[in-house]
């Protein structure tokens, strides 16, 4: 037993420790996946801000933030700017806060009342009480669309779903900033490596 041990010890770290070379490659992926998230939300915000500022601000049907304008400004901005900032792997860790902020009123003011789904599943583990009439009411649109339209045209790119809207996107992103606001970065493949490299002390 412990020669097994051994071995894969040894075939571990012969396989793993040559494999750090290249350990910039994880944060460049989540980078590369969180740009394009928070570019098209903030440019969302932009184009239709005063739609966004009356949602921000109404406290019948929106989130009743204080000083609207200025918070959704703030969320714009953060998500624009944080965008560039982690494709270009700049200031990484300090970007990472803002965003995390950000995500976290987001799936606690908006979505966490609709539980864990984005989507409604009844086979998920985050299925609530809404899924099942949910899924009912697909399943009859479903009926009436095959029976008045043009069902296969409108399913030809894919299935029709019903959205939940609950915290799973949010908390994904999430996630991933955290472990960006803790691995940096990345080496080679940010600008931050190489700042760090040039003005690192001797």
């Amino acid at each position: 037993m412990d020669r097994l041990v051994v071995f894969y010890y040894r075939l571990h770290n012969a396989i793993f420790n040559k494999a750090d070379a290249f350990s910039g490659l994880g944060p460049l992926a989540l980078r590369l996946f969180l740009f394009p998230v928070f570019w098209v939300a903030g440019n969302n915000k932009i184009d239709g801000f005063d739609g966004v500022v009356e949602w921000f601000g109404n406290e019948e049907w929106g989130l009743g933030l204080p000083f609207p304008e200025l918070m959704a400004s703030l969320a714009a901005g953060t998500e624009i700017l944080g965008a560039l900032l982690l494709l270009l792997g700049l200031a990484t860790r300090w970007i990472s806060i803002p965003l995390i902020i950000t995500m976290l009123v987001a799936i606690f003011s908006v979505h966490w009342e609709n539980g864990w789904q984005a989507i409604h599943d009844s086979q998920s583990w985050g299925a609530n009480e809404n899924t099942a009439g949910a899924l009912d009411r697909l399943d009859r649109a479903k009926d009436i669309l095959r029976e008045h339209g043009n069902y296969d045209w409108l399913t030809e790119k894919g299935n029709l779903v019903v959205s939940n809207n609950g915290i799973e996107f949010g908390v994904t992103y999430l996630v991933m900033l955290i472990a960006l606001f803790f691995s940096g970065g990345g080496k080679y493949f940010s600008v931050d490596y190489f700042l760090n490299k040039h003005f690192q002390p001797k």
